[in-house]
């Protein structure tokens, strides 16, 4: 898939105020601070179109991007740590599984798990209530160019290892880096044979 147009449409904090568009729609999330923003500006190849920020907790409403004039791609908040207050952050837990539950238009969640880690409960449980829902989705690992490819392969292995104490099967999975656009070919390849 070639991206020729990616243009910023609406920003809502709640389902209620989503597109009333047929266009179907892939969305990102993370913990904060997995660096969401900068893996949408890579596969969109604009630098600016999702704001990026050192700040964990910057995105704190549901941004639409229209692709293409075809499909949404839709930047949600992270979850996990964020500067925020425990109302708000419970605000936007209702919202997400509201979203996720009853948004028909949504094709499938790519969830953003950073490889320069161990595996965090936060990404584990937010897998496995996604699994108990029965939302489509794939994980997406971040920022492979911060370390040395053994290490973060270790953490990416160590990741799907924990995941199978709960699975039977495991979900498709991207290793990506922004810097370089690892991944990015991949990730517009899946979106565009689920279009198909």
């Amino acid at each position: 898939m070639e991206i020729k147009s990616a243009e910023f449409k609406i920003s809502t904090e709640n389902r209620i105020g989503c597109p009333k568009s047929l266009f179907l729609e892939f969305a990102f999330i993370g913990r904060s601070n997995v660096g969401k923003s900068s893996l949408i500006n890579m596969l969109c190849e604009k630098k600016e179109l999702a704001r990026t920020s050192s700040t964990p907790g910057k995105t704190i409403s549901m941004n639409y991007f229209l692709i293409n004039n075809k499909w949404f791609l839709v930047d949600l908040p992270g979850y996990g740590y964020a500067k925020r207050s425990k109302e708000m952050r419970g605000k936007w837990e209702i919202t997400l599984v509201d979203y996720l539950r009853n948004r028909e238009n949504l094709q499938c969640l790519f969830v953003l798990v950073d490889s320069r880690i161990k595996p965090q409960t936060s990404d584990l449980s937010f897998i496995n209530m996604l699994g108990k829902m029965q939302v489509p989705f794939s994980i997406v690992f971040t920022k492979l160019d911060k370390l040395k490819s053994d290490v973060s392969q270790k953490n990416i292995s160590e990741f799907k290892e924990a995941l199978l104490d709960d699975w039977e099967n495991l979900p498709t999975f991207f290793e990506t880096s922004a810097k370089v656009k690892t991944g990015r070919k991949e990730i517009l390849r899946y979106i565009s044979s689920i279009l198909k």
